[in-house]
Parts: C-alpha cells; structure tokens; sequence
C-alpha cells in the first residue's frame, strides 16, 4: 500500500505545531513562569529547548520520515527488538487522548454556556457543580454525568472527521485549527491591553527574579515543560514524520516546529496575564494567587475574567473557540500516533474503519471520565502516564537510537537531507545528555510520589495510576526480552 502523504511542506508544520500547541499552552506555561521568577524562567526555558526539546524532536521526526513508518514498525527497524517500545508509546498515547478529550467536552459546554455566562454568579461553583457535577470524593463514583457524556460523544465525532481519511483530512482541518487560535489570541490580547491593571499582570509575568535559578525546581520545570508541550514521546511526531518524503529537511522542519510552539507558549503568556492583571484589579486580588490556578485558570479564574469584561458573551466565546481549536489538533495528533501504529502492522486494513474503531474505543475509554468522579480518575491518570510514560519512552527511544542503532549514523541520514547540517553536538545530547536528564526528572518524580503519595487519594485509586505505568511496561519489557532471546537464538554472532 502506497504510504499517504502531507500535501505540502507548510501543512506538515501546521500539523506538527498543532499536536504540539494544546491546551496546556495556554495555562501551563505561563503559570509556571509567573510561579518561576518570570523572565527569569526563560532562561532554564531556552537551555531545555536546546539541549532536550530540539535534539529529541528532531530524532523523532528523522525516525519517522527514514523509516516511512510509525512508532511500532520504526523502532523495530532500528533493532528487532524494539517493536515493544512503539506499543508503549502508543498505548500511552491512548490513554491520554481518551481524557484529553474530555478536557474539550468540558470546553465545549462552556462554549455553549458563553451565551448565557452560566458562571458570572460564582465561576468556581458552576465548573464543580454545574459542569463536573462532582461528587465528594474519588470513593464516591456517582452516575454518568449526561452533559459531558453527550459532549464526549461529539467530541469524538469530530476527531473522526478529522482523522479518517488519514493526511487529506488532517491537512484540510489544519489549514484553519492551528491559525485561529493565535488570530483569536491576538483579538483577546487586544483587548486585554485596554483593560485597568494589565500591566501588573505583565509585570508579574515578564520581569525577572534571577534568585530563582538557583531553584532545582525551576529547572526541573523547564525541561518538564519543554519535553512534554513537543508532543514527544508518544509516537505522534514520528508518525507525522513518516507522511513526509524521504528527503524532506529535517533540521529545518524540527526548528521550524519547536520555535512555533515556544512563540506561541510566550503570546498565550501575555493574553494570558493581560487578563489576570484586569481581574486582579477589580478584585484586590494578587496576580500570583490567581496564576497559580494552574488547570483552573481556563476553566475559573479566566471565565470569571471575561464575565468582567464589556461585550463578555463574544470574549467568552472567543475564548472556549480558541480552547477547542487547540485541542483538538492535539486529540486527533494523538489518534494518528495510533492509527499509524495499527495500519504498519496490518496495511491491508482500512483506514477509516480503524479510526472509528480507535476513536470508539478512546469514546469508551473516557466514560469512566464522565462520571461524578470522573475530574479525580482524570487527575490520577494524567498524573502517572505524562510523569512515567512518557519520560520512559523518551529515555529508551535516546537509548535506541543512540547507542543500539547509532547516533552517529541517523545524524548523517539528517545532514544528508537538510541543508545546514547538524554538529556532533545532537549525538551528544542523544546519548549523554537527554537520558541522564530524563532520568533525574523521573527519579524526582518517583522519589516525591513514593514518600508523599499524590493528591491524598486512597491507595486502591492511586494503584489504578501506577497500573497504568506498570502494566504496559511489563508487558513490553517481557516482549522485548522475549524478542532478544528470539533474535539471539537465530543470529548469535551478532550479540
């Protein structure tokens, strides 16, 4: 079967950019500049992108455009073994669509709220009590919670329609999802700045506090940051590497990406606080209290803002427009990673029919998401699978590339297809540098959550987390092990 490809070089970086900008661009990043010291965090920000962000992304979409292939049939011709490490990343990008989808069902009901500002009496009260319909705690699941359920279900429809017919249909939903949201940004910005107070929000945000770059924590944020808003790690960027051809330029196409995704990051933080300042103002509140909201900045601090404003029906909707847009080219990125995984190993199988089957099956997945409890299961799972799974995926796949099949050779392959070729330096931070940095970040996490387990949950909910790490893995170190023996039994001279 003839391998599907983008229809041209600028829709693979509006799709690239688009799995890479998402949700958390526009709460996450600028929180964690504001919490660490402001300007001052673009500068473990910068050295994250360079030394782990660029090398890492640009490994990953070389694996996909010389391989032709997704993660699964990918890393198993870079060494035979390896096809189990594909079914991690791709079982763990599964995992995440399913909730991250819900996330968007949760934007799409205050979209549709806009018209009638449902939170301007108490924004905190209607996302628990009228969107979520929370239950008291995790212990107590409660029934499917009909709105959001209902919200789901068409939110998968849309993933659908923009995945079935593969590259066609992902080209055709990019050309518009991934400039709206930064045209509507720009309509939101411009009237943040006409708002009392946004200056303090600025100032909150942009001038630096170099005491905090003594702070490990800074830096451990930094590289946190940088590795999981490149979409790495999950087999979407290889995946979208393997619809380009063969010679495409690499090192062009990975900077052109990466530098996007942090530009975008960098105006979400000025709408962002233009914003806070405003509400800041108005409500004597300090803008540090209200950054530090975290998820719940763009679901009650920043809805709470906007009913402020003048004309707030056309702000809201702005706003819940722009959450949905970059949502769902980082969903259906995610949908992509899989159906690539699935058609590689059976290509005889239809495309659309594989996406309504994965796009079923991650609607089912989520209804445990829709549930009264569904906010805690949701915090649980995205908690373990980004923290583990991913950090997981990012070290074997440097460890694959960079010691089994060689850094050495796959920077040749990239400096033969791009014009400015890349140094010696990309080898270093694919065999040395990149997994002992991603190593330490997984050992702080484990180190925090094995002596302060997470959130106060009960550890029957917590074991469902660390089954979502420790399953997977089993299984695939147990094929992996079981394809070494195989491969060594077969050619023992090579071992």
């Amino acid at each position: 079967m003839t391998r599907q490809k983008w229809s041209s070089r600028t829709i693979f970086i509006l799709a690239a950019v688009g799995s890479a900008v998402g949700l958390g661009n526009v709460w996450r990043f600028p929180y964690l500049a504001g919490k660490y010291g402001g300007g001052a965090f673009l500068v473990p920000y910068a050295i994250a992108l360079i030394a782990v962000g660029i090398p890492l992304l640009m490994l990953e979409f070389a694996v996909g455009q010389k391989m032709q292939q997704g993660a699964i049939a990918s890393y198993k011709k870079l060494h035979p073994a390896f096809s189990a490490l594909g079914i991690f990343a791709v079982f763990s990008a599964f995992i995440i669509v399913s909730y991250y989808a819900v996330v968007m069902a949760w934007s799409l009901l205050y979209l549709l709220a806009s018209f009638r500002l449902g939170w301007s009496e108490d924004a905190s009260a209607f996302f628990y009590g009228e969107v979520l319909q929370i239950s008291e705690n995790i212990n107590t699941i409660g029934g499917i919670n009909w709105p959001v359920f209902i919200a789901l279900l068409l939110v998968w429809i849309a993933i659908y329609f923009c995945v079935w017919k593969g590259t066609k249909s992902v080209g055709n939903v990019v050309a518009y999802t991934v400039p709206l949201p930064v045209i509507l940004m720009a309509i939101l910005l411009i009237r943040g700045i006409t708002l009392p107070g946004f200056l303090n929000g600025w100032q909150f945000y942009l001038i630096p506090n170099w005491q905090q770059l003594i702070n490990p924590e800074v830096w451990t944020a930094a590289f946190s940051q940088i590795f999981f808003t490149l979409s790495l790690a999950f087999g979407t960027m290889i995946a979208y590497g393997s619809y380009k051809n063969s010679d495409d330029d690499i090192v062009a196409d990975t900077w052109t990406t990466a530098l996007l995704n942090s530009g975008i990051s960098l105006f979400s933080g000025f709408v962002v606080f233009a914003v806070l300042g405003y509400l800041a103002t108005i409500k004597d509140t300090p803008v540090p209290e209200l950054a530090a909201s975290g998820p719940g900045l763009a679901f009650i601090i920043f809805p709470e803002a906007l009913s402020q404003m003048p004309l707030a029906p056309i702000f809201s909707l702005l706003f819940f427009i722009m959450l949905l847009t970059l949502g769902i080219d980082s969903a259906f990125s995610l949908v992509e990673a899989i159906n690539a995984g699935i058609l590689d190993l059976r290509s005889d199988w239809d495309l659309a029919k594989v996406s309504l089957f994965v796009c079923s099956f991650g609607f089912i997945a989520g209804i445990i998401y829709t549930t009264k409890a569904g906010l805690y299961f949701l915090d649980i799972a995205d908690r373990f699978v980004l923290n583990y799974n991913g950090l997981l995926t990012g070290i074997f796949q440097a460890i694959l590339v960079g010691w089994i099949y060689g850094a050495e050779k796959m920077r040749r392959y990239i400096n033969e297809v791009s014009d400015r070729p890349v140094g010696k330096w990309w080898n270093i931070a694919i065999k040395y540098l990149i997994p002992i940095v991603l190593t330490a970040l997984l050992a702080t996490q484990l180190t925090r959550d094995l002596t302060s387990p997470y959130g106060q949950y009960p550890a029957w909910a917590l074991s469902l987390g660390w089954a979502c790490v420790i399953v997977p893995l089993t299984i695939c170190a147990a094929l992996l092990l079981k394809n070494w023996q195989k491969l060594r039994r077969r050619s023992p001279q090579t071992f």
